[in-house]
């Protein structure tokens, strides 16, 4: 009797989840008896993985702000440690959260057990010599952006470019009148969508910024209309707390949820970085994109000059030039942001000229990511792990 494929996956907050989720179904295809536990979401859980912990555990960022929470993840850290060399799955894959999951998969290799990251760091961004731990830490990582591989390849690391599955997700065409229709927004109004971030830290360090933005824009044209998909019950207290105090004057329409049929409703979106920037790039929607960190975090990344990309954007990043506007600290004026967005409004042909960008970009991520990861997965096991790197 054969032994069923057990599958070791730790995933960090909302994003993380869904990629698990995916996976899960994607490698039940090939392995249909296939056993999965660990850190896990809602999706995972729906999906049949059994949750040790839940991934909204995971969800911290900055240099400084992780500090807080610095002794819960390394108590957390040491024990789904524990738990895993006990059980020894046949594979371990940690799912974005790069500062929990890298080190977990070190020690997780040295003791024989087959690593793979999925969702690479950014490590081609900024604080490049983290490539040496992920060489030690993982026999393989699943890229989601073509350029990362390249990157990897030519360091040495064992990796893959799998597509991105919000491309397989979204259709390459969106249907705009529809998704007005389901948000009951008029045909003929012009939106502008607010995406603020997912994370309570996010949205409480960009909510004044982006409620600014709200009252200039609202100045100048009255008639705008504006729609903020919300992730949770917090961040959407969060931010309606300051709409009120900032732009207490102007309609904000809050949702729970549904981004994606935000961003194909809207004209033009004002959106925190990450992932969220490119959902409204595969929507083919114009944006401003805009990162606040911590000021210590920010001040440290400067004076330590930590950062190696001209960009942070993921259209940006992707396009290897500047076809929307970032902007970082106190680059974030709402008058400069504003007007940005109104010219996205205004001139019609550079918007079809954004929107064939992205198109291309679209077609360059769909690869049907899921199925993909999947295979370069089971392909590992097959062909058997490269030695870990001998530590220093």
């Amino acid at each position: 009797m054969q032994v069923p494929l057990r599958v070791a996956l730790v995933a960090g907050e909302a994003s993380g989840d869904t990629l698990g989720a995916a996976l899960i179904k994607a490698l039940r295809q090939i392995a249909p008896d296939a056993q999965f536990f660990g850190v896990a979401g809602p999706k995972m859980l729906a999906a049949g993985c059994e949750c040790w912990e839940p991934a909204e555990s995971l969800a911290v960022m900055g240099l400084v702000e992780i500090l807080r929470d610095l002794p819960r993840l390394l108590r957390l850290r040491a024990r789904i440690r524990g738990q895993l060399l006990r059980a020894r799955p046949d594979v371990f894959v940690g799912i974005d959260a790069p500062e929990f999951n890298l080190r977990l998969a070190r020690d997780l290799r040295a003791a024989a057990i087959p690593t793979v990251q999925y969702v690479s760091p950014q490590v081609w961004a900024w604080r490049q010599s983290r490539v040496d731990n992920i060489h030690r830490a993982v026999d393989l990582v699943l890229c989601l952006l073509p350029f990362e591989k390249r990157f990897y390849e030519n360091r040495g690391v064992g990796a893959e470019f799998v597509g991105h599955p919000l491309a397989d997700a979204i259709p390459l065409s969106v249907d705009r009148p529809r998704a007005r229709a389901q948000l009951s927004l008029p045909v003929d109004a012009e939106v502008i969508a607010l995406l603020p971030g997912s994370r309570r830290g996010e949205v409480g360090r960009l909510a004044e910024d982006f409620a600014a933005t709200v009252a200039w824009l609202a100045a100048q044209r009255p008639r705008l209309r504006f729609i903020a998909p919300m992730a949770s019950t917090a961040t959407r207290e969060i931010f309606a707390r300051v709409l009120r105090r900032v732009a207490p004057q102007v309609p904000v329409q809050l949702i729970d949820g549904q981004a994606q049929t935000v961003l194909i409703a809207c004209n033009a979106a004002l959106v925190a970085s990450g992932t969220a920037s490119l959902e409204a790039a595969l929507c083919k929607r114009p944006m401003v994109v805009v990162y606040r960190l911590g000021a210590i975090s920010a001040w440290i990344i400067r004076r330590l000059k930590l950062v190696k990309s001209k960009f942070f954007s993921q259209p940006n990043l992707l396009a290897d030039r500047r076809v929307v506007g970032e902007y970082f600290q106190e680059q974030i004026v709402p008058e400069l942001i504003g007007a940005e967005l109104l010219m996205w409004l205004d001139d019609s042909g550079r918007r079809a000229m954004l929107e064939q960008e992205f198109e291309r970009l679209h077609l360059e991520l769909k690869r049907d990511a899921s199925a993909r990861a999947a295979q370069a997965i089971m392909a590992l096991l097959h062909r058997g792990r490269a030695p870990a790197a001998e530590s220093p």
